[in-house]
């Protein structure tokens, strides 16, 4: 609650600006719901809001905080995902409700304790995890804690909007479209038809929510082990036979993360020498994967890198590979043809150029703002999900953006220009003096409209006599007073 007493929200950026993510019992009671742009909110409610930035971070650690302090009922307790929204977590109770009174005796338990700790919580029981998730985040003012009878899942279900099956936003407004808004109608419907137009996903959804298919949870701190072993009985150290084991290793572990639906992000080959010294090598990747041949390519590439510097000794008597690092995969459309996407093939050029030169690669992050300086920050090479309007822009004609854009503008002296929007005719920059041949502009850059340091700018693209391309723009307006200031940000090629 905020310090006067009035509505308390959680905001982060979002589509259009801030949104809301979360609200207090006082916003609730006054309309305002996790979604809404903040702007609308405000000028709808006429009072005073408490706004407070997200911090997911510390959102993820209150809850896994909560997860550790939830084993005190039972030893497996899986924190949400994703798919779940990330604000609560599953408890298998199954064969310790009885230290508890029984299962009602569980629950009233650990209701009375969220509720003395201030945590306002919504409980529900059920022998499947997406029937209890349903119910609880979905099942309304029907029972505070409603505890489904075993095999009563679809009795339950029945009313529910077919959103409490945890499917993506996209599916779920398809499926409102169709007439098909619960999950009753949902599993009435013939599956054939289902399964082409939305995918297997749908139906997995259902099944596990109606108890059809299982459902198994990854409890905190169970982190499934990837690993392979092999032992020689002859020791090896040739580079070849080094690689194609590891290759072996690979397709061995690659079973188990598809099972898991997840790829190898890191990974780290372990090699032990026959007079007890081990040796390790460790690999990154861009792009999650299972492949044993991406896997060997990168090893080979390492070990040309090193060289004489991985000391085999009188040879390796066993190497053992871990995946230290996972990440997902989502099912993609290959092209008919075969052969990898632009996206992977960019993955696999920094993953090869990673290995052959062994430093850390980067590359530019894109922001969320409109002025050049603030679009983008250095980070850590991960591939692009998707391309960013100024690349499309650039690849559909000329460059809009510099290829060198300066860390902020240098003022450029003596401009003679044609007021009140014309380009520049000449300037002074660097102690050297730049006639104009050609121009263009201008583009209009404003500043978001939240910040107080909101820059209103006009950029020119021109080309001077020498033919130097450069990036301009004028800060301000020409007035009777004063004259607008010029500023030069980047430099074409």
């Amino acid at each position: 609650m905020a310090e006067d007493g009035g509505p308390c929200v959680v905001a982060a950026v979002g589509q259009g600006g801030l949104c809301l993510i979360a609200v207090d019992a006082q916003a609730h009671a006054l309309g305002l719901r996790p979604g809404e742009p903040l702007a609308r909110a405000r000028a709808r409610i006429g009072t005073g809001i408490a706004v407070y930035p997200a911090d997911p971070e510390a959102d993820a650690a209150a809850l896994e905080r909560l997860c550790v302090w939830a084993r005190r009922y039972t030893p497996t307790v899986a924190p949400f995902g994703a798919a779940e929204g990330g604000d609560g977590l599953f408890l298998n109770i199954a064969g310790a409700s009885h230290l508890f009174g029984g299962e009602a005796g569980l629950i009233a338990d650990l209701a009375e304790r969220l509720a003395k700790n201030a945590l306002p919580a919504r409980l529900a029981l059920a022998d499947t995890p997406g029937c209890a998730f349903a119910l609880a985040r979905y099942g309304g003012a029907r029972s505070r804690a409603p505890i489904v009878p075993p095999g009563g899942n679809a009795a339950v279900l029945r009313d529910l909007p077919v959103t409490a099956l945890r499917l993506e936003p996209g599916i779920a407004a398809s499926l409102r479209r169709l007439g098909l808004r619960r999950i009753g109608a949902l599993a009435e419907a013939p599956r054939a038809p289902l399964a082409r137009r939305f995918g297997q996903d749908l139906l997995t959804r259902l099944d596990q929510a109606l108890g059809h298919r299982p459902e198994p949870l990854l409890a905190l701190g169970e982190a499934p082990s990837f690993r392979a072993t092999r032992g020689f009985l002859d020791p090896i150290g040739h580079q070849d036979v080094i690689v194609a084991v590891v290759r072996d290793l690979m397709g061995e572990v690659a079973p188990r993360l598809e099972a898991a639906g997840l790829g190898a992000r890191a990974l780290r080959l372990t090699l032990h020498r026959v007079d007890g010294h081990a040796s390790t090598l460790d690999l990154g990747l861009s792009d999650p994967t299972r492949c044993p041949a991406q896997v060997g390519r990168l090893l080979d590439l390492r070990l040309d890198r090193l060289g004489r510097e991985l000391d085999a000794g009188f040879g390796f008597e066993t190497l053992r590979l871990d995946v230290t690092a996972t990440g997902p995969i989502r099912p993609i459309q290959v092209r008919l043809v075969g052969g990898a996407s632009a996206g992977q093939g960019i993955g696999r050029l920094a993953d090869a150029l990673r290995q052959r030169l062994g430093r850390r690669l980067g590359r530019p992050e894109f922001r969320e703002s409109h002025i050049p300086e603030r679009a983008s920050a250095p980070r850590r090479w991960m591939p692009p999900d998707r391309a960013h309007p100024a690349r499309r822009r650039a690849a559909e004609g000329p460059p809009c953006r510099p290829l060198i854009l300066l860390r902020t503008g240098e003022a450029a002296q003596e401009v003679f220009s044609l007021a009140p929007d014309g380009p520049p005719q000449r300037f002074r920059w660097r102690l050297r003096l730049h006639r104009v041949a050609h121009a263009e502009g201008p583009e209009r850059i404003a500043g978001e409209w939240w910040r107080e340091d909101a820059p209103v700018r006009d950029y020119y693209r021109v080309e001077d006599e020498a033919g130097r391309r450069l990036w301009l723009y004028r800060e301000g307006f020409h007035s009777a007073n004063a004259a607008a200031r010029w500023f030069v940000h980047g430099l074409f090629a």
